[in-house]
């Protein structure tokens, strides 16, 4: 009874090691083929065989060989970097129909010649089709960064036109004012005069010229009727005329601020501050000494004519 039961199991397992087996072999198929390589990404090649595109891997163990002498059962062992696109090859290994873990694989050498032939043609040309690439790319780059100082310089254009029409209408309203206040005052003659002087690019005022803003204020105080200050400044012609502008306002316009605050100068007796910029210039802008003679506001204590003959 007993020996009939260890049959039974006997029966039992050979039948199914007859089913398990062959389904783990049918994994494993050894596969043989041949075909040229169309492509490499590492260790996997890409081959065209009679029967369609095949991925074969190598490793380790994948013998790599090309036969020598004239009867060509020598075999002499190469290393993987031969396995290069173009290169007609014979495979052997396991796996299916569309990849194959590479057992072996053996090329001809004649082969491997024409594949290296083939790749000299091919580099210089994807060498020159990468510079050529790279030439668009940085020509690109360099219309998209001319487009953008193209785009600034006219944002800059039109601050400049906004900024220079802004002045003009400072220019106009101080000339009209200075007519209003003449023709209010009658005839004028100039009693006194004051020049402050600017560092390049400045507007604020030295010690010296606070002390002759005084002085000139002084003397216009003595008088109770009839008088006033003209302010007008000046700038040299280093930098843009826009600028200049803007600077010749900032600096009788620091100017008339002292007068008020600092030396008790009736706001009715100042009239409106002129910016001139680089006009009028007393030396020539092209020395150091003449464009700091041109860096300056003119304050003048102006009389009516009568009250000046009546002094």
């Amino acid at each position: 009874m007993q020996l009939r039961r260890v049959a039974v199991i006997a029966c039992v397992l050979a039948l199914l090691a007859s089913v398990v087996v062959p389904a783990f072999a049918g994994s494993s198929d050894k596969v043989k083929n041949k075909g040229v390589i169309t492509l490499r990404n590492g260790n996997t090649l890409t081959v065209k065989t009679s029967d369609g595109d095949v991925t074969v891997t190598i490793n380790d163990d994948t013998k790599i060989q090309h036969p020598v002498g004239l009867t060509g059962v020598r075999k002499k062992q190469d290393t993987p970097d031969v396995l290069i696109p173009g290169l007609k090859m014979k495979f052997e290994g396991t796996g299916d129909d569309t990849q194959v873990t590479a057992k072996t694989i053996e090329f001809d050498s004649d082969d491997l010649a024409l594949a290296q032939v083939i790749q000299a043609a091919l580099n210089p040309t994807a060498i020159e089709q990468a510079k050529h690439g790279q030439q668009i790319a940085a020509s690109e780059a360099a219309n998209q960064a001319n487009a953008a100082a193209i785009a600034q310089a006219q944002q800059e254009i039109a601050a400049t036109k906004q900024e220079i029409a802004a002045n003009q209408a400072s220019i106009d309203e101080v000339a009209a004012s200075t007519k209003k206040r003449f023709s209010e005052m009658g005839e004028v003659v100039t009693k006194d005069q004051y020049v402050a002087y600017f560092a390049t690019g400045d507007y604020s005022l030295s010690q010296e010229t606070k002390q002759g803003l005084q002085a000139l204020a002084k003397q216009a105080l003595q008088y109770n009727k009839g008088w006033a200050l003209s302010v007008a400044g000046y700038a040299d012609s280093t930098g843009a005329a826009a600028a200049n502008q803007v600077l010749s306002k900032q600096r009788a316009q620091a100017v008339v601020a002292y007068l008020l605050q600092d030396c008790g100068i009736p706001t009715g007796r100042i009239l409106a501050p002129g910016a001139m910029g680089e006009t009028n210039p007393v030396a020539s802008n092209e020395t150091n000494s003449g464009r700091a003679d041109n860096r300056r506001v003119d304050v003048k204590l102006l009389l009516n004519k009568g009250v000046a003959g009546g002094m």
